[in-house]
């Protein structure tokens, strides 16, 4: 950890300050295709390729864009896969905007830690334990339109086809996984131990006051929703009714906007029903972020903590920047950024999932729930103020959480 601060202070004295520029105004359709390279210590080197289309329309609104649209094909070399396109259409609506999802997952080596944090057993020297095997896709669609000022109403749907198994590759074969541990005894069902099918209605109201969308220095940004559930696919009774909240305040110590604090709360809870395992870790954000959309564990939660880590029913975490706008300058007719991001994390579940099962059945560490924390920091490229190349590397407080230094090579600051 010493050595990640250690470089954002050398780049401090190597980079000069400069003054603000007046900034080149873009205009029109902007390309940005990038090969993707990658890396993240839950699934290895990543490779492939994705295009960033932006539209600036008349440049009157420039940071802000008009429409966005994101093509990605990539692979990890521990043999996780994505197709993804999304896009993000800001005038198509009067008033409003419309946003898409449509990804494909392919992860033969998936992390699974149990239930309820450290009420799990952590075995980190047997092979294979902690994995087992996961294809989701998912499509989702969320529209807002504005209600009075900086209040909006937003409505959305989601539908996520998800398969699970145990782990399948060969250098794992005959070994005992925490996964199978779980399906023979119950805490992973029959009906659910090879995933299924959710659906989702989602309405709620969003508060947007921020001065841009991917690297925001001032404002507001607040999402509640209402997320409903009905099992109406597989008909196994996994119908419930979920509350996501999630707010984000950007505050700048200058008028130059080179040194903001930011900081995120995002709670969710179960208000009635029951939920299927697999489908404990999902963050029912309308507007996604980041790729994967998974809590508490991994690049888009509490980062450094092993990816799905914790899984409950309700859970609530934090997470707390600083973010240091260090150089600006003009390449290839674009406006670009180095930032640097020291972070601190935290998060802890609220509602327990199936814990009097996990008693009963021996599984149970004997430790309470408790609050996890992990903290780091980033660097991140940032061109037009809307595509972030973003490096990232934490450590989890507790071992029991992860061992060794967590990173990350991907997009977007987390928030």
């Amino acid at each position: 950890m010493r050595r990640i601060f250690s470089i954002i202070a050398a780049l401090a004295f190597l980079l000069p300050i400069q003054a603000k520029e007046k900034e080149i105004i873009k205009t029109g359709w902007n390309l940005g295709p990038l090969p993707v390279v990658g890396f993240d210590s839950d699934l290895g080197f990543q490779y492939g390729v994705c295009c960033d289309i932006f539209n600036f329309g008349n440049g009157s609104n420039y940071p802000k864009y008009d429409y966005k649209i994101n093509i990605e094909a990539s692979t990890y070399t521990k043999g996780s896969s994505i197709l993804r396109t999304y896009g993000d259409f800001k005038t198509l609506i009067p008033d409003g905007k419309l946003f898409f999802d449509v990804t494909y997952f392919n992860a033969p080596k998936f992390g699974f830690y149990g239930y309820n944090g450290f009420a799990s057993e952590f075995a980190p020297d047997r092979k294979g334990y902690h994995f087992m095997s996961r294809k989701q896709f998912r499509v989702l669609t969320s529209i807002q339109k504005k209600l009075t000022g900086n209040l909006n109403l937003a409505v959305g749907l989601a539908y996520y086809n998800i398969a699970t198994d145990h782990l399948n590759l060969k250098d794992y074969d005959g070994l005992e996984t925490l996964y199978n541990v779980y399906v023979n005894n119950d805490l992973i069902r029959s009906d659910e131990k090879n995933g299924g099918n959710v659906t989702q209605l989602r309405a709620g109201v969003v508060y947007d006051t921020r001065n841009h969308d991917s690297d925001p220095t001032d404002g507001v940004n607040m999402e509640a929703s209402l997320v409903f559930a009905p099992d109406i696919i597989d008909g196994n009774g996994y119908s419930n009714l979920g509350l996501h909240f999630c707010f984000s305040e950007f505050v700048s110590f200058s008028e130059s906007e080179r040194l903001t604090f930011a900081c995120r709360t995002l709670m969710q809870l179960n208000l009635w029903g029951d939920m299927p395992y697999y489908f404990t870790n999902n963050i029912n954000s309308m507007f996604f972020r980041k790729l994967y959309t998974e809590a508490i564990g991994g690049n888009a939660s509490v980062r450094g903590i092993n990816r799905n880590g914790v899984l409950g029913e309700g859970m609530l975490m934090f997470n707390f920047e600083l973010r240091w706008r260090i150089y600006d300058f003009k390449f290839i007719n674009q406006n670009w950024q180095i930032a640097a991001n020291p972070f601190f994390d935290t998060g802890r579940i609220l509602q327990p999932y199936r814990l009097e099962k996990q008693k009963e059945s021996g599984l149970y560490s004997g430790k309470e729930t408790k609050t996890h924390y992990s903290a780091g920091a980033g660097l991140k490229l940032v061109m037009n103020h809307n595509m972030v190349l973003s490096f990232e590397a934490g450590r989890a407080f507790d071992k029991n959480d992860g061992e060794g230094l967590w990173t990350n090579v991907g997009f977007n600051y987390l928030f």
